[in-house]
């Protein structure tokens, strides 16, 4: 197990420095000039455009800038914003509520997503498994935006269960965008489920368990469940790193102050180190988390653990 980590780290070396690469190459590519609006309705003067372009090192080649921040990245600096903010500073007052965020949908996978897809499964062909198939048909094919806008006004303004608004971020406010952000990731996990979960029912060594008197919650909870849930568990570990990098259309619905929200700013506002810096902690978060779900997965299946 140690060489397997090993390896896996120094190949997220070269994954790391590839995907840094590209990002600050688009992020920097974005057309528009960053400081339009930044001297009210009129154009900056041009010695005020010279010296933001010198003073942010926009002036310099590519290959230039980004030698410069991979040089500063090393030393754990993300830079400073166009607005004099520090990257670090303003991703670290915006992931405790993406955090929050993504835990709930987290949640949401694994207890309704799993439940449901092993509901659906052990009952194939009855009314349960029609239910659970057509509820994730419908979810998946309804946008995140249409999904979210209806759960605000549905149980937020009519019905008032919920805040419409996350407001400060508490766990309360956040239940409700964090189950429309959940809610496609529920469906997906809910499929998978059933779909490995009737294949495995009809595996040989299920059939096998039976015939040795085996009971039937035994045989799958034992057998047929803890092989099914093998896929499930690396969709829900890939897509916590996802939601850890945050929602941009659900926390723009939400009014919640998150990472999406913050890159979805630096995109508007032509920020370039800020979205870099913010996407490289999403990149290097979603290599942690692929790398932890390999071994879990390798824990849980005997076969790989063996290799």
């Amino acid at each position: 197990m140690g060489k397997y980590v090993v390896r896996r780290l120094l190949m997220m070396i070269p994954t790391f420095l590839g995907a840094t690469l590209i990002i600050f190459y688009l992020s920097f590519a974005l057309p528009g000039d960053p400081t339009a609006g930044r001297c009210g309705e009129r154009p900056c003067p041009a010695s005020y455009v010279e010296w933001f372009r010198s003073h942010y090192g926009l002036d310099k080649p590519f290959l230039v800038q980004y030698g410069i921040y991979m040089g500063r990245l090393l030393t754990g600096d993300l830079g400073t914003n166009y607005y004099g903010n520090t990257v670090i500073h303003e991703l670290a007052i915006r992931y405790p509520t993406t955090l929050k965020l993504a835990v709930i949908a987290i949640v949401a996978e694994i207890l309704i997503g799993i439940g449901a897809g092993i509901l659906a499964g052990i009952r194939r062909g009855r009314f349960i498994d029609s239910l659970v198939t057509i509820s994730t048909l419908v979810v998946i094919a309804i946008p995140v935006f249409v999904l979210g806008s209806l759960a605000q006004m549905v149980f937020g303004i009519k019905l008032k269960w919920f805040p419409v608004t996350a407001g400060d971020g508490t766990w309360g406010q956040l239940l409700l965008p964090g189950l429309v952000l959940g809610s496609l990731y529920v469906a997906y996990v809910a499929r998978l489920t059933r779909t490995n979960l009737v294949e495995n029912l009809r595996a040989d060594y299920v059939r096998t368990a039976y015939a040795k008197g085996m009971q039937p919650a035994r045989a799958i909870g034992l057998h047929a469940l803890r092989n099914s849930l093998l896929p499930s568990i690396t969709y829900i570990g890939a897509s916590f790193g996802a939601l850890l990098g945050g929602a941009i259309v659900t926390e723009r619905i939400f009014n919640i102050n998150g990472v999406g929200s913050l890159i979805y700013r630096s995109i508007s506002q032509r920020d370039g180190t800020t979205l870099v810096g913010a996407v490289v902690v999403i990149v290097v978060i979603y290599m942690v988390m692929t790398l932890l779900v390999d071994l879990l997965y390798g824990l849980l299946d005997p076969r790989l653990r063996h290799e």
